[in-house]
C-alpha cells in the first residue's frame, strides 16, 4: 500500500468542500478533483487542448500547479490533452497503470513527464492516493501487470473517492470483465454517490451487477454530442432507467460539478 499526502501552505480556510468536475472535453474523459484544502488531482485530459478551457473554469486563475495527472489509459481521447496540461501546469506526479501505448501521443506525453522530471508512478490496486483533509483516491483496479493487454481498455484504472460518507467512482474506460471482478472482489463496498460510466456510455462497459452493487444517485455521462461511436448507448440508457439512475451527460450540461460537506453531494449550476 502506498501513501501520498500533500499539505497545501496558503490556503483559504474558509474552505470546507470538496469539488470534483466532469470536464466538457468533447468525446474524452477528463475529471478535476479539488479537496477542502486546495490539493488537486486530474484524470485524464480529453482528446485535445479542450482541457485547458475547462480547467480555467474550474480553477483560480492564479492556479498553477496541479498535484496528481493521472492516466487511466493511453487512449487518445484520454490522455491527448495531457501534454498540454503538463506544460504549463507545475505537476508533481503523474500516475498510469502500466499499459504499453504504440502511439505517438503516448510518446509525446512520456517524453513530456521525462522532460518536466515529474515522479511517475505505476497504479495498483490498494494504492491510496491521500489529498488530506479526509479525502482519499483508493485505487481499485489494475491488480496486477497489465503493460502487455491486447486492448487498452482491459488495463483502465478503476479508482474511487471517499469523502466522509460520499462516494464517487470513476472508471476510465473499464470494460464488463473488470466490473464484474470488482464485484467479486468489493460487492458492497462500491457503493457511490455518483459513478462516472465507464468507456462513455459503451454497451462494453456498465454491467448491471456493477451498476446494482454501486448504486449511484447520479451516472455521468463523459460524451461528445451525434458522435460517431453511438455513446451513450441505448442499451445502457434502458439499464440506467431499469435500476431509476439519472444520468447527467457533458454534451447537455458541458462540464458538470458537484461539491460534497462529507454526507452528502449537491450539484452546482451556473
Amino acid at each position: 500500500m502506498m501513501c501520498f499526502v500533500w499539505y497545501a501552505v496558503f490556503i483559504e480556510t474558509s474552505r470546507t468542500t470538496l469539488m470534483v468536475a466532469f470536464l466538457d472535453v468533447g468525446q474524452g474523459d477528463s475529471i478535476f478533483i479539488e479537496a477542502p484544502n486546495g490539493n488537486q488531482i486530474l484524470i485524464d485530459g480529453g482528446p485535445g487542448a479542450a482541457v485547458l478551457r475547462e480547467l480555467h473554469q474550474v480553477m483560480p486563475y492564479y492556479d498553477r500547479s496541479i498535484d496528481v495527472v493521472i492516466a487511466t489509459h493511453p487512449d487518445k481521447d484520454h490522455i491527448g490533452g495531457l501534454v498540454d496540461v503538463i506544460n504549463r501546469f507545475a505537476v508533481s506526479y503523474f500516475i498510469e497503470p502500466g499499459v504499453l501505448g504504440t502511439t505517438e501521443i503516448f510518446s509525446a506525453l512520456e517524453n513530456s513527464v521525462d522532460g518536466h522530471h515529474i515522479k511517475k508512478l505505476t497504479a495498483r490496486r490498494g494504492m491510496k492516493i491521500d489529498l488530506g483533509d479526509g479525502v482519499v483516491l483508493n485505487i481499485l483496479f489494475p491488480d496486477r501487470d497489465v503493460s502487455r493487454v491486447k486492448n487498452t481498455n482491459d488495463g483502465s484504472i478503476v479508482a474511487i473517492l471517499s469523502y466522509g460518507t460520499t462516494n464517487v467512482m470513476l472508471t476510465g474506460d473499464a470494460p464488463q470483465s473488470v466490473e464484474i471482478r470488482l464485484v467479486a472482489l468489493d460487492g458492497k463496498n462500491l457503493k457511490s454517490n455518483i459513478l462516472k460510466l465507464g468507456h462513455h456510455g459503451s454497451r462494453t462497459s456498465s454491467n448491471a451487477s456493477f451498476l446494482g452493487n454501486v448504486s449511484p444517485d447520479y451516472a455521468i455521462i463523459s460524451a461528445k454530442l451525434n458522435n460517431s461511436y453511438g455513446h451513450p448507448h441505448q442499451e445502457v440508457l434502458a439499464l440506467l432507467q431499469k435500476f431509476k439512475i439519472p444520468s447527467i451527460a457533458t454534451y447537455e450540461s458541458g462540464t458538470i460539478v458537484f461539491k460534497s460537506d462529507g454526507e452528502a453531494f449537491m450539484r452546482i449550476t451556473n
